[in-house]
């Protein structure tokens, strides 16, 4: 894999950092602002919408600029969003820089999809996106823990400096190591923007998208909700919930490795043997949750499976978005944030339910059940039929 997708795996890790790091956060800047917990709760929410709104928009205004000045201007405005957010004492200025950095991360994310997917031979999409999304589940496994715990030692604002200050490196990076490139636009020689919008009308790349946000909706269900379960029903202390987070890192990272060796030439069996086994995972989770050997264990497990097969749908869109070279990372991106921000609001239903903190998990495996539902008539798309001509 060329060294440019590893520096844009660097930034990914930052703004993957930056994007759950608040869950550990909110109690103490909630204290700090003035502002109950659930008003603070509304940042996570307004980031993932800036992020599934935005991708389409920002790739769409960026698609005329040079490739390496975007991936760079986008970092370096993610870092200034930060900077402003860690000096405010104003709950109203911080809500802006969260929608700010989100706007600027769907923009970043949009385009170094595409980036990574042009950086490879046409049959490697799948293994180049595993090594960008491999900045996510990293941030899972270090920056989201690290930056919980700078959070509790040294107050929340130091997190948010930190996240500013590690986009330093990757913006420095993305300038020495990324190829300039140069917008559709300016070359001449990609579709209109009106026939990369138009990709939207296709069933597969709708029912792809659609799949890739059901899976990773799965994932945030669970995830978001993952503390309660571990110091309530397992009976652990508090401590434990960062294991219990590194745990999913950790199998989130192996998940995508897989996904990176399996997504472009065998999707189906991926699709075939991973979904059952991620939609049984949940509830298993769910009625074994006072054991906590066993439940730590299924968190790696369920992470693991989650992000083989949430990385797998996604390189299927780039795939089907293949006619929109410009977008069809926005696509992937929307997708994976609208799961981003159905699957919490979903799982926060059920635990007014009398499955309590345990809801979410039930939640998630009753989501997996649906995207199964639905792939099954059309296994087709799945498999390397049609789409597999691309992959070979």
């Amino acid at each position: 894999m060329p060294l440019a997708l590893y520096l844009l795996a660097l930034a990914v890790f930052a703004m993957g950092t930056s994007e759950f790091m608040l869950v550990g956060l909110l109690p103490d800047l909630a204290a700090d602002l003035g502002v109950t917990v659930g008003a603070a709760g509304t940042l996570t929410s307004a980031f993932a919408v800036g992020m599934a709104v935005g991708a389409p928009l920002m790739a769409a205004l960026a698609r005329a600029w040079p490739r390496r000045a975007t991936l760079l201007g986008f970092t370096l405005t993610f870092a200034a969003a930060h900077a402003v957010g860690a000096v405010t004492a104003s709950f109203p200025v911080l809500f802006a820089t969260r929608i700010v950095a989100a706007l600027a991360n769907a923009g970043f994310l949009a385009v170094a999809l595409t980036a990574a997917a042009a950086l490879v031979p046409a049959d490697r999409k799948g293994r180049a996106l595993a090594v960008l999304l491999s900045g996510t589940t990293l941030a899972t496994v270090a920056g989201v823990p690290g930056g919980s715990v700078l959070g509790t030692l040294l107050g929340w604002r130091a997190a948010f400096w930190a996240v500013a200050v590690l986009c330093l490196p990757a913006a420095l990076g993305i300038l020495t190591g990324v190829p300039a490139g140069h917008g559709r636009r300016q070359t001449g020689d990609g579709p209109a923007l009106r026939v990369e919008f138009a990709q939207l009308t296709g069933v597969p790349l709708l029912r792809a998208m659609l799949l890739g946000a059901l899976v990773n909706a799965a994932t945030f269900a669970g995830f978001t909700f993952l503390a309660p379960v571990v110091t309530g029903p397992a009976g652990l202390g508090e401590w434990w919930v960062t294991v219990a987070l590194v745990l999913f890192g950790a199998g989130s990272f192996a998940g995508v490795t897989v996904a990176g060796r399996l997504a472009d030439r065998r999707p189906g069996p991926v699709l075939a043997v991973g979904g059952p086994l991620l939609m049984l995972g949940w509830p298993t989770l769910a009625l074994l949750a006072e054991r906590p050997a066993v439940l730590l264990a299924l968190v790696f497990v369920q992470g693991a499976l989650s992000f083989t097969l949430g990385a797998t749908l996604i390189t299927r869109v780039l795939y089907e978005a293949a006619a929109a070279p410009t977008l069809a990372g926005a696509y992937a991106t929307a997708a994976l944030n609208a799961g981003a921000v159905v699957g919490p609001l979903i799982a926060a239903v059920a635990l007014t339910t009398a499955a309590g903190v345990l809801g979410p998990l039930w939640t998630s495996g009753l989501l997996v059940a649906v995207a199964l539902l639905i792939a099954l008539p059309a296994r087709a798309a799945t498999t390397p039929g049609r789409n597999a001509e691309v992959a070979r």
